[in-house]
């Protein structure tokens, strides 16, 4: 069964704007253009500007104060995790949703914790922004269901076995298979980065084949296939 996008109530805003501005981020015209597209056919968003670098989304954010960010992860020029915890100063009254590629939970945590109001799926962006955009002028905090499910999953493993969030996506990619460099490509790492993550791991857990661990990531429902998966 598909879970049900994470939607929970922030006290921000007591009730939507009768337009919601937007500034779109992303580094690609064509997908700006698409979301531009898909928000302006819905009659309470207005898209205020489009920005193509991580640089600049401060300095057009505080421009034209716009109700809701829309965010593309992956940007040249900088973090955009980094560049949410800037805006607060700024642009304290503009909401964050975060574009992404990446259904990692790992990069879902830091984006909630800098202060993001909603996590979007890129590939799920037609049937899910513009709800998240209304729910973020609304002060609510939206993530699309598959990352949502793995947030749970992740948060599960912190509370109850000690791992850290990276230690944890470490685990899920060892017992999928991968092997410590191509881990450390995927999550931007050094391999030698990967190797403390791993011992830290089988320390914690008492593990030490990978056969131990993917049993172990099993029963943790880390390699569970998503909705989104497929």
């Amino acid at each position: 069964m598909a879970a049900n996008p994470r939607i929970a109530s922030l006290p921000l805003r007591l009730a939507q704007p009768a337009t919601i501005s937007v500034l779109i981020a992303d580094d690609h015209a064509a997908v700006r253009r698409a979301l531009r597209l898909l928000l302006e056919g819905e009659e309470d968003v207005r898209v205020v500007a489009e920005i193509s670098d991580v640089a600049t989304v401060v300095e057009h954010a505080r421009k034209h104060q716009p109700h809701v960010l829309v965010l593309d992860l992956d940007m040249p020029g900088g973090s955009s995790i980094h560049t949410i915890g800037r805006l607060r100063m700024y642009a304290p009254e503009t909401h964050v949703v975060l574009l992404t590629m990446e259904e990692s939970p790992v990069f879902a945590q830091q984006a909630l914790a800098a202060g993001a109001s909603g996590i979007v799926a890129k590939h799920h962006s037609d049937s899910e922004l513009p709800a998240a955009v209304r729910a973020a002028a609304l002060g609510r905090v939206y993530v699309s269901p598959a990352i949502a499910a793995r947030l749970d999953v992740l948060r599960a493993a912190q509370s109850e076995d000690r791992l850290s969030a990276r230690e944890v996506e470490v685990l899920r990619l060892i017992a999928l298979g991968f092997t410590s460099v191509e881990i450390a490509r995927q999550l931007h790492l050094s391999p030698r980065t990967v190797e403390s993550h791993r011992a830290h791991i089988t320390g914690k857990l008492g593990l030490t084949t990978r056969a131990e661990l993917v049993s172990y990531a099993i029963a943790r429902g880390l390699l569970e296939t998503h909705p989104d998966d497929t």
